[in-house]
């Protein structure tokens, strides 16, 4: 929101400087972005009389004036301005002026005239980037007068970010009354006159969708002067709240809008068929907007229409068809409320931004139509004549929004802003903010007025009585609470150190949007259901993820189109899926690799990461609680992985916690990818399932060791060999591992040799050589009966 400080002065005038007073609006939760000159720098410029006007004797476009600049001579000018006229009074810069830029009059001779000064455009003031000659100025202008001071250039814009809360300080309105708060100063607000109808003309009004327009203004304006002008205090009071002037009509609601914060809209009425319908757009249907815009109508969307079509999108944009121009005579003019919910996000479904929309996205004032109706038939009549009609309205009272009460408590005020304010001041406070207020034993009853949508709940008060008391007046207390040690659950890894055993092997965190584009996630998981968005924020972020790996390889994507070839990153994050009409979250940690496993470097030769590499990561990752015996890798088949090189990652009770594999090839390539790349993906929870760490006493004894070779299908894993030698060899192995893998001569196709180093150990004796030997042959015995394996000769 952008005002200038003059024109709130006329409101509000506390007794502070322009430094002090943006200092207090940020301190108010209205934060000051900018504070500009509403012009640029320049001097001795006056009111100019044009006294006459006669052709240049040497050249076609120029003309010789006398000005009358309030000296006892009037002055010779050289103007080439095609709107120059006599009697005109026009901004008129004096021998030694300096104008915005840097030039300086001096006198000069132009064809072989003198020239005594120039006279200016608002370009040339540096008030406008463009206009179409000089700028004219009011016929009470009086000649000599400087022009800063006639037109109160002395001022400055200020610019606020105001938060989506506070829809009602979108205009001069609600900013005096912040300000008349802070300083416990009257506001004055302009006269609202009453304008009688003098004619009886009116339009029908129907609201089709009372939910999304609850009530709707009219009134009918005829015989208005199209060839009236806007007002220089209003132009100059638009513009400096950086509005651009286009005629009196689209004027006048644009200034209502600033000043009360009410959008407004102007139809032409001989453009219009029939009566006024509020209703939703039809499915298809058309409208051709202001700016020439084309757009076919979501069913969502709703509209102003009358009896044959659509004439503006309601709250955001008037249409063509039933636009003002420089000839209409007789308008309609439109008040409304829209409800938050039926204009939120509907210009952006359409690239559309607007002030309208803007406002009514955050809430406006649902008793100001008719106030702005009252104000803005006042100013058109004044400006530009015409006669008036009656005022028209619809309202559906059952559908406007409700003040509910809410109960505010002293305790509650004392407890969350540490003060002890006085019940007078708070009564005060509230009131001023144009709240009804009703004080009780132990508080208050504060009903919220109609512009504070923001206003809920007792908290959102003890908020405005912190504002308005200054959050820089509250004291500091260091907080005081009841706290109990909570036990530390010992299976239970801390996020920390997941993240960090991943850093160590030297993996970075990822962060991804939880929005992704649907195409990528069919291509990698196109038998998932997505949760699409209602409202994305565009066609490639429009569903949430329902794993975290869409994000990912998009990154991988972008690292390698930057020369980023070793890729390695993690990312702990919330994963989406439906169940019925219910929308569910599961949080998981999901990794990529690509590229070479190790940086580049003199010792040793670089080889790409594969498979196993990333297996290693992965059980180093289940074994931080302990339990990585727990879990197994299967193969198995998934659509966004390489077959051959896949692996379902399940728990010992049967339950399927995560994958792992190489991304499929196919996928690979229609993402650019173009690089083996590798991925897993685990369910958080396994981390809050390891096993409690128990002391195992260390033996004293010496620990006898056993090779065995065996010879197995190429289908038997290392995991089922592993787990049945575990099974069968009992408490005395205490070690077991796998040292070689070998195929080739000697081995029959279809088969393979692991070879597997045994370690037994007591810890209240020493193991005798027949003891191992007898387990060694019970374990030999069960792999043949349980894997058909075969001792290796």
């Amino acid at each position: 929101m952008k005002f200038n400080e003059q024109w709130l002065r006329e409101w509000v005038n506390p007794a502070v400087e322009t430094e002090a007073l943006a200092h207090q609006l940020t301190m108010a939760g209205l934060e000051v972005d900018a504070i500009e000159p509403v012009a640029a720098e320049f001097s001795q410029v006056v009111v100019g009389e044009v006294v006459s006007v006669e052709p240049h004797p040497d050249a076609d476009r120029l003309r010789v004036c006398l000005v009358n600049v309030g000296e006892p001579e009037p002055l010779t000018i050289v103007c080439g301005a095609s709107n120059v006229a006599e009697g005109m009074k026009v901004p008129t810069a004096l021998i030694g002026a300096v104008l915005p830029g840097g030039l300086k009059i001096k006198k000069s001779k132009l064809r072989g005239v003198r020239s005594f000064g120039m006279l200016c455009s608002s370009v040339e003031l540096g008030l406008e980037e463009q206009a179409d000659g000089l700028m004219p100025l009011p016929s009470d202008a009086e000649a000599g007068v400087d022009v800063r001071d006639y037109l109160q250039l002395n001022d400055v814009a200020i610019e606020i970010g105001l938060t989506p809360n506070r829809g009602d300080c979108l205009s001069l309105l609600g900013i005096a009354r912040e300000v008349g708060v802070v300083n416990s100063a009257p506001v004055s607000e302009p006269a609202v006159a009453e304008v009688a109808a003098t004619i009886a003309d009116t339009l029908a009004v129907t609201l089709a969708d009372p939910k999304a327009c609850p009530r709707y203004v009219g009134r009918v304006i005829k015989g208005i002067n199209p060839n009236m002008e806007t007002p220089l205090w209003m132009r100059e009071r638009l513009r400096r709240c950086g509005l651009r002037s286009v005629s009196p009509v689209v004027d006048v609601t644009n200034y209502v809008m600033l000043e009360l914060g009410q959008p407004m809209h102007a139809f032409d009425l001989g453009k219009l068929s029939g009566g006024i319908h509020v209703r939703a757009a039809g499915s298809g249907e058309k409208i051709t907007l202001l700016d020439g815009q084309e757009v076919v109508l979501r069913d969502n969307t709703l509209v102003i229409a009358d009896d044959n079509r659509a004439v503006a999108m309601a709250g955001i944009m008037g249409g063509d068809a039933a636009s003002v121009t420089d000839d209409t005579q007789d308008i309609f003019l439109e008040s409304a409320f829209f409800a938050r919910d039926a204009i939120v996000g509907r210009p952006r479904q359409y690239g559309l931004h607007t002030d309208s929309s803007y406002r009514f996205e955050r809430g406006v004032d649902f008793d100001l139509p008719v106030k702005a109706m009252k104000r803005a038939s006042a100013l058109l009549l004044a400006i530009v004549g015409g006669e008036a009609g009656p005022v028209i309205e619809e309202v559906s009272s059952e559908h406007l929004p409700a003040r509910r009460d809410i109960v505010l408590r002293a305790e509650r005020i004392s407890s969350l802003l540490g003060i002890d304010v006085s019940a007078a001041q708070v009564t005060e406070m509230l009131t001023h903010l144009g709240m009804k207020v009703t004080e009780q034993e132990q508080g208050w009853i504060v009903t919220p007025p109609s512009f504070r949508f923001d206003i809920a709940i007792e908290a959102d008060l003890v908020e405005e009585v912190g504002r308005i008391y200054g959050y820089d007046n509250l004291p500091t207390a260091s907080p005081v609470a009841a706290l109990s040690a909570e036990p530390e659950h010992e299976i239970k890894q801390p996020a920390a150190r997941i993240r960090q055993l991943l850093v160590d092997r030297g993996y970075q965190e990822a962060i991804t949007y939880s929005f992704v584009d649907p195409k990528i996630q069919r291509l990698l998981l196109p038998d998932v259901e997505e949760v699409a968005l209602a409202n994305p924020l565009s066609a490639e972020l429009s569903v949430m993820r329902t794993s975290l790996w869409p994000g990912l390889v998009q990154a991988l994507s972008y690292n390698q189109n930057r020369q980023q070839s070793r890729v390695r990153f993690f990312e702990v994050g919330v994963k989406f899926s439906t169940q019925g009409d219910e929308i569910r979250e599961k949080k998981v940690i999901a990794g990529l690799v690509c590229g070479s496993l190790n940086m580049p470097q003199w010792g040793e030769k670089l080889r790409a990461v594969d498979y196993y590499d990333l297996k290693a990561d992965v059980e180093a990752l289940l074994s931080l609680g302990g339990g990585g015996d727990q879990y197994c890798f299967t193969t198995a088949e998934h659509s966004a992985l390489h077959p051959g090189q896949t692996a379902s990652i399940s728990r010992s009770d049967g339950a399927v916690v995560g994958w792992l594999g190489a991304l499929h090839p196919s996928v690979a390539r229609q993402l650019g990818i173009n690089d083996s790349a590798f991925l897993f993906e685990l369910d958080f929870s396994v981390f809050s399932q390891g096993v409690l760490p128990v002391f195992s006493e260390l033996s004293r004894f010496p620990a006898i060791k056993r090779d065995i070779a065996l010879v197995v299908s190429e289908e038997t894993t290392a995991q089922q060999v592993q787990q049945v030698i575990a099974q069968s060899a009992g408490d005395y192995l205490s070690h077991l591992e796998l040292f070689d893998v070998y195929r080739g001569e000697g081995i029959e196709k279809g088969r393979k040799s692991m070879a597997m180093g045994l370690t037994f150990q007591d810890t209240s004796r020493t193991l005798t050589d027949q003891e191992v030997e007898a387990l060694i042959s019970t374990i030999l015995g069960r792999l043949t009966e349980e894997l058909q394996a075969t001792l290796r000769e």
